[in-house]
């Protein structure tokens, strides 16, 4: 009897072993985990979450990647430099793949020498770090929108080609951002032959621009105003010109994506933008609906929701071919749009060049409109 129960519990034994070998050549293992990083408290960042977490119930639901399921490990940093790195070393250490994440540059940049450093890189992808820096922040660094250099480009030639003015102001955020903005605005502005009359840096969400818009105000040579920074301080310098009956054009990058919240003194502001809720093409149609659907009270989508939405599906696919080794993880993604592929998502086509830049994608103008950030014309 004693024989035969041994016998019974090796056969079951072997046949648990077999099963566990089964299951792993079928992708069994646990959950694949991707690491979440951004300020979501920030209506900029708070998409980037949603999308991440749209894409993972999307592709868990269809059955995961080879049989596993999708997990998010979630992480706040503030939209603080010092926050940023402590969540870097979590993730790092962590048994996440990938890391999608920071919300924004300065973040961004401060994690990447933990992400790209020690014996285990990890992949970082941003989706809305557009600082010229992050080109070099690392070979396990890449981005999914255009940079700053990109956004300047964009508002000088919609300046001077489709608004035909000549003379501009610019006030930029003394940050990596603001800088970079301001740079390639007025490289571009210069080179089709328009005109800076005033460069003038600021800090704080509520920057004291009293003075510069007094100064405008006497100038009087400037056509429109450049910021080169966020929606709080677009406010604030909207306001400041107001008073003074300043009423020329005022436009900016993508951190003004959410100027439209000010009120009537946002009318006819433009924004630079590399994704609308409105274009119109499958995948972004498809994305647009259910992210309206899924998160009914959150807005429309924008560019940081739609790339962490693509950069999950992106991982998907790549994992599904090399599997979630984090070295593999990175030199797969790198291929994309160079030997493999480009990824066409809700952003548009996802290319890599050498540096995990996408050249690839295009820059829309937008403007307020009936307190809505809607598509300018003619584009």
């Amino acid at each position: 009897m004693a024989q035969l129960l041994s016998r019974v519990v090796r056969a079951r034994s072997c046949v648990a072993l077999l099963f566990a070998l089964a299951l792993a050549a079928c992708g069994g293992g646990g959950t694949i985990k991707i690491g979440v990083a951004g300020n979501f408290e920030d209506p900029l960042s708070a998409p980037i979450r949603y999308g991440a977490r749209l894409a993972v119930e999307e592709i868990n639901a269809a059955g995961g990647v080879d049989g596993r399921q999708l997990e998010l490990v979630e992480r706040e940093d503030y939209a603080d430099v010092d926050s940023a790195v402590v969540v870097a070393t979590d993730l790092y250490t962590s048994d996440v793949v990938a890391v999608i994440g920071h919300g924004f540059s300065g973040p961004t940049l401060a994690a990447a020498p933990v992400y790209n450093g020690g014996d285990d890189p990890v992949v970082e992808i941003a989706p809305a770090a557009s600082a010229p820096s992050v080109t070099e922040a690392g070979p396990y660094t890449f981005r999914l929108c255009p940079s700053d250099l990109a956004h300047g480009a964009a508002l000088a030639r919609w300046a001077r080609q489709r608004l035909n003015l000549n003379r501009a102001a610019v006030l930029y955020l003394n940050s990596d951002y603001g800088r970079g903005v301001r740079q390639s605005f007025e490289q571009e502005f210069l080179a089709l032959q328009g005109e800076v009359v005033a460069s003038l840096p600021y800090l704080g969400d509520t920057p004291e621009v009293g003075p510069y818009m007094d100064r405008l105000a006497r100038d009087g040579r400037a056509q429109f105003i450049v910021v080169a920074g966020y929606d709080s301080e677009a406010k604030e310098i909207l306001s400041q010109a107001r008073r003074r009956d300043i009423t020329i054009p005022v436009m900016g990058g993508d951190g003004l994506e959410q100027i439209f919240r000010a009120g009537d003194i946002a009318e006819g502001t433009y924004a630079t933008s590399s994704y609308f809720p409105s274009v119109d093409t499958p995948a972004n149609n498809k994305f647009a609906a259910a992210y309206a659907q899924r998160f009914p009270d959150a807005g429309p989508p924008n560019g940081s929701g739609a790339a962490s939405y693509d950069a999950i599906y992106m991982l998907r696919d790549v994992i599904s071919r090399v599997g979630t080794r984090r070295s593999k993880v990175r030199d797969a993604f790198a291929e994309i749009g160079r030997s493999k592929p480009a990824y066409v998502g809700a952003m548009g086509t996802l290319a890599f060049d050498e540096n995990g830049d996408v050249p690839s994608l295009r820059i829309y103008m937008g403007v307020v409109r009936g307190g809505r950030m809607t598509m300018a014309e003619g584009q």
